[in-house]
């Protein structure tokens, strides 16, 4: 039997835990942003066949205009949650690249 040698790979290293915190809050706030596109989809998606549904109904010809609204109301969740998505991960860019300064930096300059 040959014993392995596994080298370096296992010390303990230091790791600077500044950095690591910094990037797992972005990874976080890029998943939030995802998943708040991904319900304001699916609520769009819920007005839309609601919509339909209502519009459908022959039986009840005075319920097409909410069918009506919710269908309009649906293509407004979606645009409002794209526009809010774009507009998040646009303003996460810039804070990566440095053109947005932090607020803890704001709070040091009185």
């Amino acid at each position: 039997m040959r014993r392995v040698k596994f080298g370096k790979l296992f010390t303990h290293r230091k790791i600077d835990e500044s950095i690591i915190r910094e990037h797992l809050a972005l990874e976080r706030t890029k998943l939030a942003n995802e998943r708040t596109l991904l319900s304001y989809t699916q609520a769009s998606m819920y007005f839309l066949l609601g919509g339909l549904a209502l519009i459908q109904l022959k039986e009840y010809q005075e319920m097409h205009y909410i069918g009506y609204l919710a269908l309009v109301i649906s293509v407004l969740f979606l645009t409002i949650g794209i526009w809010r998505f774009i507009v998040l991960k646009n303003k996460m860019k810039d804070l990566l690249k440095g053109k947005i300064e932090s607020s803890a930096e704001e709070k040091e300059e009185p």
